[in-house]
C-alpha cells in the first residue's frame, strides 16, 4: 500500500488536495484516508456507542445502512495505516501527521520546515496543483506492508481459483535466547537489490508443480521484541506442496537476500554476519 501525507497550516487546502488525490488514485486502485483529529472525540459520551465505550468496551462497532465505524483504544498512526492495509487497499492518503516519518506533500509555508522529515513535494497553498503528477509521486513511494495485505493480494489473484490452501510464516524478534536478552534488532538492506532477490525467489518457487503464488516482505530499521520482521505467504493447490515451498522460501530468503542484522542487547550491540533472521 502506497502512503502519502498532506501537511500544512489551516486554510492551505489540505482537505481539498486530499479529496482530489483520492478521486485520481481511485482510478488506479482502492484508496483509504486517515484524518488526524487531536483534541476531538469522534465517539461522544452522550451517544449510545460512547456509553458502550465508556462502560469499558475494548472496541465498539457502529453500523448504519451505508457505513461501518470501528472505535478502538490506544490509537496511533501506524495502527490506522495497518487497518487500511489489512483491508487490501492500494493507497492511503493521510491529512496531517507533520511529525511522522511518512512521505509528505507540504502546502504553503511552514515554520521549521527543515525539521520536517521526508518531504517529497512543496506546493503553494490553495494552488492550481497538477494532480496527475502528484498521483504518480504517490505511486513511487515505498510500500506499507502487513501480512493480511499480502494474503488479500493473493486472494485477489487469478490463481486463487485453483488454490487449495494458503500458508504463512511470520518471523518475529525473540526477546530471550539462552541467557541473553535482546532489546531490539536493527535491519539494513540494499532496497532495490533485496527486492529483486525476493522476486527472483518467488519466481523460482512458482515454477514448481502446484505452487501458485508467493509473496514475501522483510522489514528494515529498528524492530522491538515480539514485533514482526518477515512475512512469507504461499498459495498452493495442495498442502504438501505448500509446506515445502514455505520452508524453502524462508531458507532461500535467509541465504540469498542481502539483509544485515544488528542485535541490540543489554550488554551492547553487534552485527550478525550469518544473516540469520
Amino acid at each position: 500500500m502506497k502512503v502519502i501525507s498532506v501537511v500544512g497550516y489551516k486554510g492551505t487546502g489540505k482537505t481539498t488536495l486530499v479529496t482530489q488525490l483520492v478521486k485520481t488514485l481511485s482510478k488506479r486502485g482502492k484508496v483509504g484516508t486517515v484524518k488526524q483529529m487531536f483534541h476531538h472525540r469522534f465517539n461522544p459520551k452522550n451517544t449510545d456507542t460512547g456509553k458502550h465505550f465508556d462502560a469499558g468496551a475494548e472496541a465498539v462497532v457502529a453500523l448504519t445502512d451505508s457505513e461501518l465505524v470501528l472505535v478502538g483504544r490506544n490509537p496511533s498512526l501506524s495502527k490506522a495505516l495497518d487497518a487500511l492495509a489489512d483491508k487490501g487497499l492500494d493507497f492511503a492518503v493521510v491529512e496531517g501527521a507533520k511529525k511522522s516519518n511518512l512521505p509528505k506533500i507540504v502546502l504553503g509555508e511552514l515554520e521549521n520546515i527543515n525539521e520536517i522529515k521526508n518531504v517529497v513535494s512543496r506546493l503553494p497553498a490553495r494552488g492550481d496543483w497538477n494532480i496527475d503528477i502528484l498521483a504518480e509521486l504517490v505511486n513511487q513511494q515505498e510500500d506499507w506492508i502487513t501480512l493480511p495485505l499480502l494474503i488479500e493480494q493473493v486472494k485477489q489473484g487469478q490463481k486463487i481459483k485453483h488454490t487449495g490452501g494458503i500458508g504463512t510464516f511470520t518471523g518475529i524478534v525473540r526477546q530471550f535466547s539462552e541467557d541473553v536478552e535482546t532489546k531490539a534488532l536493527y535491519f539494513e538492506k540494499y532496497e532495490k537489490v533485496a527486492e529483486e532477490a525476493m522476486q527472483k525467489i518467488c519466481h523460482e518457487l512458482m515454477q514448481r508443480e502446484g505452487v501458485l503464488d508467493i509473496r514475501m516482505h522483510h522489514r528494515t530499521g529498528t524492530i522491538g521484541p515480539g514485533e514482526d520482521i518477515v512475512y512469507i505467504v504461499v498459495a498452493a493447490a495442495h498442502r504438501q506442496e505448500l509446506f515445502i515451498a514455505l520452508s524453502d522460501a524462508l531458507e532461500m530468503l535467509k541465504s540469498e537476500v542481502p539483509v544485515w542484522k544488528k542485535e541490540l542487547t543489554l550488554e551492547g550491540g553487534f552485527w550478525v554476519h550469518d544473516m540469520e533472521k
